[in-house]
C-alpha cells in the first residue's frame, strides 16, 4: 500500500518549492550500503532526528542517520517557517492535567528550543533568514478575549516579556486588512526559510562527525534487538532514534496509532515590491490566525507573500494546491488578485490527540520522538537534544516530556476517514 512517503514526490527528490528553489547549494549524502555497526541509529533527517544526530555526535557518539529521500524532504523543508515560542497547546492545558509545577517545566523546555534555534543558526553560521516577530490575529470577535487573556497569562505567570495585546484598530494598522479582531505580538517568535535551517543543521552533525545518509529507505526495525534495514543496507545499533513524524508509514504501530498525518499547503507569490509588501505586512513579522483550519504567512526577503492555508487528510495532496492556497489568501487580503502564484506545494506533519508531542520508548532500544502538531521547528530540534540527553543517560527531560498524554486515535483501519469527517466538522465552524 502507498504510503505518505511516495503518495506525492517523486522518491529521492526533493519536491519542487520556492524553498527548494532558494536554499542555494542542497549536498548530497550517500546511500548506506553493507552492514555497520553504530551507537546510535537515527532514522528521519528532519529537524529532529538531525538535531540528535548533531547533538550525540558533538558529545563524541558514534552516529548514523538514515533519511529516506533527502535531507529535509519532508515537513522541515515545506513548512510555514514560523518559530514559535511556547509548546503548541495552550500552557492552561498542561496546568490542568500536570499541575503548575510540570506546566512550568515545559514551557521552560518549549522556550529552551525557540532559543536552541536561534543558537545553532548563529553558532553554525546558518543562513536561514531569521526575522523575529509573531503575530497572532483573531479570526472572529468572541475570539479575542481568550486571545488577550493568554497573552496576559503568559506575561504575569511566566515571566514572558516579549508578549503584549493587540487592539483591533492597531491589527489593522499593521495589517494591510480589517479581517481581523486584534490579537497578540510575540516578539519572541520569528520566521525563516526551513529548508535552509534544516540543510544548516545537516552541515553541521555531518562537520561533527555524523553520518548522515540519504536514498536509504528503513524497512524494517527490530525494536529488540535493534537492528534497522533499507533495501541495501543493515545496521546494527545500542539505541535507535525514529524521528518521522508524519512519514512514519507504519514502522512503528505502537506510535502510529498516536500520531496521525494531515497534509497542510504552501504557496509564495511573484515579487510584490517593497512598498506594496509593506502595505500588506507593516513590520515583516509573521502572522497565523484562529481559524480551526488555520492560515500562516509572511514575507519573503524578495517581498513575496508566502501564505500556508487548507488541509486535506487522505494520502493524497488536492489536484489545484496553488487554488485552494490562493482562496484562503484573497479571503483575507482580495487586493491580491492581480498578483500570481508561482509556486506551490504540500507536505505531510503529524498530530496528537492532545497536540502535546509524543515521547515514548518501544523496548531498550528504541526511542521515539515525533508529534509536533505543527510546532516542528523548536519543538523537534529541542525534541532531539532532549533525546540525545537521555541516550547519554539524563533522562529528566526525557521523562517529563514521556509523560505528557498522547492516547491512541480512535478507529483503527477508519481512523483516517474518521479524522477527515470530524476535521471537515470543525472547519465549518470558521464560516459560522
Amino acid at each position: 500500500m502507498t504510503g505518505f512517503l511516495d503518495a506525492n514526490d517523486t522518491p529521492g527528490e526533493h519536491p519542487r518549492s520556492w524553498y527548494v528553489e532558494t536554499a542555494g547549494e542542497i549536498p548530497a549524502y550517500p546511500r548506506l550500503e553493507g552492514d555497520h555497526t553504530a551507537e546510535v541509529c537515527v532514522i528521519g533527517g528532519g529537524y529532529a532526528g538531525l538535531s540528535a544526530a548533531l547533538h550525540l555526535a558533538e558529545a563524541g557518539r558514534e552516529v548514523v542517520l538514515l533519511e529516506a529521500n533527502r535531507v529535509g524532504w519532508g515537513a522541515s523543508g515545506r513548512n510555514g517557517g514560523q518559530l514559535g515560542v511556547g509548546p503548541r497547546a495552550d500552557i492552561r492545558k498542561y496546568e490542568r492535567l500536570l499541575g503548575r509545577e510540570d506546566a512550568r517545566r515545559i514551557w521552560e523546555i518549549a522556550v529552551a528550543g525557540n532559543r536552541l534555534v536561534r543558537d545553532l543558526v548563529a553558532r553554525h553560521a546558518i543562513d536561514c533568514e531569521l526575522v523575529d516577530g509573531y503575530l497572532e490575529a483573531c479570526w472572529k470577535a468572541r475570539h479575542f478575549r481568550p486571545v488577550a487573556d493568554y497573552a496576559r497569562h503568559l506575561a504575569e505567570h511566566y515571566g514572558h516579556e516579549g508578549i503584549r495585546v493587540v487592539s483591533r484598530e492597531e491589527m489593522a494598522e499593521m495589517l494591510g486588512t480589517r479581517r481581523y479582531w486584534g490579537g497578540y505580538l510575540d516578539m519572541w517568535g520569528a520566521h525563516l526559510h526551513p529548508l535552509r535551517y534544516a540543510l544548516g543543521l545537516a552541515r553541521a552533525a555531518a562537520a561533527a562527525g555524523a553520518r548522515l545518509c540519504e536514498r536509504s529507505r528503513v524497512r524494517r526495525l527490530d525494536p529488540e534487538t535493534g537492528e534497522v534495514a533499507t533495501g541495501e543496507a543493515l545496521v546494527r545499533a545500542r539505541h535507535v532514534v525514529v524521528a518521522c513524524n508524519g512519514y512514519l508509514d507504519g514502522l512503528l504501530p505502537e506510535v502510529a496509532r498516536r500520531v496521525l498525518p494531515i497534509n497542510n499547503f504552501v504557496a509564495v507569490t511573484e515579487p510584490l515590491g517593497e512598498a506594496r509588501a509593506r502595505a500588506l505586512i507593516r513590520d515583516d513579522v509573521c502572522v497565523s490566525d484562529t481559524k480551526f483550519v488555520l492560515n500562516y504567512y509572511h514575507l519573503t526577503r524578495d517581498h513575496r507573500m508566502l501564505w500556508g492555508g487548507g488541509e486535506s487528510y487522505g494520502r493524497r495532496f488536492p489536484r489545484d494546491i496553488a487554488g485552494l492556497v490562493r482562496s484562503k489568501m484573497l479571503e483575507v487580503f482580495p487586493q491580491l488578485a492581480d498578483v500570481a502564484l508561482t509556486h506551490a506545494w504540500g507536505g505531510t506533519l503529524a498530530i496528537t490527540a492532545t497536540r502535546f508531542p509524543s515521547f515514548r520508548q518501544v523496548g531498550d532500544k528504541v526511542w521515539s520522538i515525533s508529534g509536533w502538531s505543527g510546532s516542528g521547528i523548536h519543538m523537534a530540534t529541542i525534541g532531539g537534544q532532549i533525546v540525545a540527553e537521555a541516550i547519554m543517560g539524563e533522562r529528566a527531560r526525557w521523562d517529563l516530556m514521556a509523560r505528557l498524554p498522547t492516547p491512541p486515535f480512535p478507529g483503527g483501519a477508519l481512523r483516517q476517514a474518521l479524522l477527515a469527517a470530524a476535521m471537515t466538522w470543525y472547519s465549518l465552524r470558521d464560516r459560522l
